[in-house]
C-alpha cells in the first residue's frame, strides 16, 4: 500500500497508559472476537461498562515501530476523512469525522469497557473507532487471514462504514428495531447481516475512491482485504471456534457475501449501490 502525506488530528493513542485486565467476563478470547468483531449497531450490551480494572500505571515511552504504526493509522484516518466528506458533499450532505482511539489491554469507550480481545469496533456513542492492533496478530493466527498494511486499512474502512450508517440514521433504525421486541431473535440476525455487509460494502467504496484520489492500491492489496474479509466470515468464525456451521446464527455474513459485498463497493465506487436491506431481506 501506497502511503500519501495526509494526517487526521482525530486520532487519540491511549497507548502505554496501563490500565490492567478487567475483572470478570468468562468468554475466552477466541469466541469474544467472534461476537464483537466488527460488531454493528451498540455494543453496550457486550460490553461492560461497570467492568473493574487496575489502576493506570505510568505512560511508557512508545518505541519506533509503534509510533509508525500510529502514522499509519492518522493517515488511513485522514484518508476516510477525505472520501466520505466528498462523496457525502456529492449527495449533498455534510460529513462529521469520526474519532479512532489506539489502546492496548483494556480502555473506557462511550459503550462501556473495550478489551484487546474484542478486536477492533465502532461505538456509535461516542462516534469513535477503538483498535488495539495486537488484534491483527489474532486474526492472522487463528482466523487465517493474510495480514497486510491494506489489512488494517479494510478493517478501519468497515469500520468507518459503521459510522457512515450512524450519520445516515441506519444504525439508529437498527437498534430502535432491536429495541422494539418485535422481531425475533432470526429476524435480528438477518438485519444484522444485512448491517454487517453494508459496511463491507463502504469499504469497498471507500477504497475505490481513495485510490481515484491518491493511487493507495499496489499489488496485492485488494486480495488482502478478501482475506481479511473472508476470515471473518461467520461460516469460518464458526468452523475455527466450534467445529460446526450454523447458518441461522450469522449475524456478519459469510465467507463468500463478505468478498461479494466489498467487491460490489470497490468495483461500483457508488455509495447508492449499497442497499444490503433491500437485497437481504426480501
Amino acid at each position: 500500500m501506497r502511503w500519501t502525506d495526509d494526517r487526521s488530528g482525530n486520532v487519540e493513542d491511549r497507548r502505554g497508559l496501563g490500565g490492567g485486565a478487567v475483572v470478570g467476563g468468562g468468554l475466552g478470547t477466541l469466541i469474544i472476537a467472534a461476537i464483537v468483531f466488527f460488531l454493528g449497531g451498540d455494543p453496550s450490551s457486550i460490553l461492560s461498562s461497570s467492568g473493574n480494572t487496575s489502576a493506570p500505571t505510568e505512560q511508557k515511552q512508545l518505541n519506533d515501530k509503534e509510533l509508525k504504526v500510529r502514522e499509519f493509522v492518522q493517515m488511513i484516518t485522514a484518508e476516510n476523512e477525505q472520501t466520505w466528506t466528498k462523496i457525502f458533499a456529492e449527495n449533498n450532505m455534510e460529513y462529521s469525522p469520526a474519532k479512532v482511539v489506539l489502546f492496548e489491554n483494556t480502555t473506557q469507550s462511550g459503550c462501556g469497557t473495550a478489551q484487546s480481545a474484542m478486536g477492533p469496533f465502532y461505538c456509535p456513542a461516542d462516534q469513535t473507532v477503538y483498535m488495539d492492533m495486537s488484534f491483527f496478530k489474532e486474526l492472522q493466527e487463528k482466523f487465517g487471514a493474510e495480514v497486510t498494511e491494506f489489512t488494517i486499512a479494510y478493517v478501519m474502512a468497515h469500520e468507518m462504514g459503521h459510522h457512515v450508517q450512524t450519520l445516515l440514521g441506519t444504525t439508529q433504525k437498527v437498534d430502535e428495531m432491536r429495541r422494539s421486541g418485535q422481531y425475533s431473535e432470526a429476524d435480528m440476525n438477518r438485519v444484522s447481516v444485512a448491517t454487517e455487509l453494508q459496511a463491507d460494502f463502504y469499504a469497498g467504496v471507500w477504497a475505490k475512491q481513495t485510490d481515484n484520489r491518491e493511487h493507495i492500491l499496489e499489488p496485492g492489496d485488494i486480495d488482502a482485504a478478501i482475506s481479511a474479509a473472508e476470515a471473518v466470515g461467520d461460516d469460518n468464525i464458526q468452523e475455527r471456534s466450534q467445529g460446526y456451521v450454523n447458518q441461522e446464527s450469522f449475524t456478519h455474513g459469510s465467507s463468500a457475501q463478505r468478498k461479494e459485498w466489498f467487491m460490489k463497493g470497490y468495483n461500483t465506487g457508488d455509495i447508492k449501490q449499497g442497499n444490503t436491506f433491500d437485497q437481504l431481506l426480501k
